[in-house]
């Protein structure tokens, strides 16, 4: 396929498609949203060094000087790290955000359009973004959900963020005929923990299998991707039965601060931070390193499967 107009491709995944070799797309928000620098670009590095130690090479995006960057080099990451005043994408602001000149990271659905635009069909991420706590009310859900039901990429995260309404996110993804996976266990997970007690609607125990079904709905004609729901590793794990009530107290002290919209979940992940002494950035970062393994191991199966 040839590539957008508006894209620039690294060298490292310039001649990994020119080989043909695994890909795999990260998001940017991590760097921008989720820690201060310079552990978030640290973070961003050991997320990239993993994808290559499993076979795979790393392609960071990110929207920088009216481009969508594919694959961010040591320097353009050393300065998105540091950037000032970055703009959250999704779907409804990308665009803008290219016209404007302006810089900005990609959330899960902005990441999802662009590594599709540039023939990248594996994402590695944390956790997706979901139906908001009280969205019969504010009517609060991700664009990331409806993204899946467009976008021909298979998404590797821990399950959807744990601060949300995990039953109706499941049902949204549903209704717009998305395969929602359980990486080697029937229960859906809860992003810092390994279950939520919800059944997750298919299982999968290897990443050909899920690779030969993201082949399948191509060749079927579904459009959208797949989510793969990739358990948090034992070690690294909060249990349940001890985040829920952290996280009932932040949401309880966002509703009183009158936090909403985009600014919701950065506040519930700080407040979270602080209550539970670091160890949910701790595990955090654990759960996208497993993603970024799983995610590596899935596009090479992918290139295999093309052979």
């Amino acid at each position: 396929m040839s590539l957008h107009a508006t894209i620039t491709l690294s060298p490292e995944v310039a001649d990994a498609k020119a080989r043909g070799l695994p890909l795999v797309a990260l998001e940017s928000t991590i760097i921008t949203h989720g820690m201060p620098f310079p552990q978030n670009v640290e973070t961003a590095r050991a997320v990239e060094a993993e994808v290559r130690a499993h076979g795979a090479v790393p392609a960071t995006i990110a929207v920088m000087g009216g481009r969508i960057h594919v694959g961010l080099t040591g320097e353009t990451l050393e300065a998105l790290g540091q950037a000032k005043g970055v703009m959250k994408l999704s779907r409804a602001d990308l665009a803008a955000c290219l016209a404007t000149g302006a810089t900005g990271a990609t959330t899960v659905a902005a990441t999802m359009i662009c590594a599709a635009l540039a023939g990248i069909e594996v994402f590695a991420t944390g956790g997706i973004g979901g139906v908001h706590r009280g969205a019969e009310n504010s009517f609060d859900i991700s664009a990331d959900l409806l993204e899946f039901a467009l976008s021909p990429v298979t998404v590797v995260a821990a399950g959807a963020k744990a601060i949300l309404d995990l039953p109706k996110t499941l049902e949204v993804l549903e209704t717009q005929g998305v395969p929602v996976i359980a990486y080697g266990q029937d229960d859906f997970p809860a992003f810092w923990s390994r279950s939520t007690g919800l059944k997750a609607p298919l299982r999968m125990e290897t990443p050909a299998e899920i690779a030969a079904a993201h082949r399948l709905r191509g060749s079927l004609g579904l459009k959208g991707g797949q989510l793969v729901a990739n358990p948090i590793p034992v070690e690294a794990e909060i249990a349940r039965s001890e985040i829920m009530p952290v996280i009932e107290q932040a949401l309880t002290e966002a509703t009183a601060k009158g936090i909403a919209a985009k600014a919701v979940t950065p506040f519930l992940l700080q407040r979270i931070f602080e209550l539970t002494g670091g160890r949910s950035l701790d595990s955090n970062i654990a759960l996208v390193l497993n993603n970024a393994r799983l995610a590596a191991g899935i596009a090479g199966a992918l290139v295999a499967q093309r052979g």
